[in-house]
């Protein structure tokens, strides 16, 4: 990704939390806005959110169905030349973190070849 691509991400990522924090309540939900990929041409972008808490389905499609007064909320505080459309997904990479985490942990409980003594 260029340096640009970059910089986009992690603007979108802050604006889109700040909306998602001042004009939305979740009822018991905690709604994280973890990662933002725009597209090169800007025209796309993919919010990756994180739900705890339960109702993850409930919260994206929430999100999905309403992105265009999101979009238009985010786009009054950051300048773009397009207007990049939103699509929010949820995100697995901490269940994901967890499972290989767990993974690693078996793999050192293995038995391991004895160490040859050198002469």
């Amino acid at each position: 990704m260029s340096r640009r691509t970059d910089r986009v991400n992690e603007l979108l990522k802050r604006e889109i939390s700040g909306v998602l924090q001042r004009d939305f309540e979740w009822d018991g939900s905690l709604v994280t806005v973890n990662a933002v990929e725009v597209s090169q041409d800007l025209k796309e972008a993919k919010v990756f959110i994180g739900v705890l808490g339960g109702h993850e389905g409930k919260v994206i499609s929430r999100l999905n169905g309403e992105h265009g007064s999101i979009q238009g909320r985010m786009m009054k505080r950051v300048v773009l030349k397009n207007t990049p459309v939103l699509r929010f997904l949820s995100d697995d990479s901490v269940v994901r973190g967890v499972d290989i985490v767990n993974l690693l942990d078996k793999v050192a409980e293995l038995p391991t070849a004895p160490q040859e003594e050198e002469e």
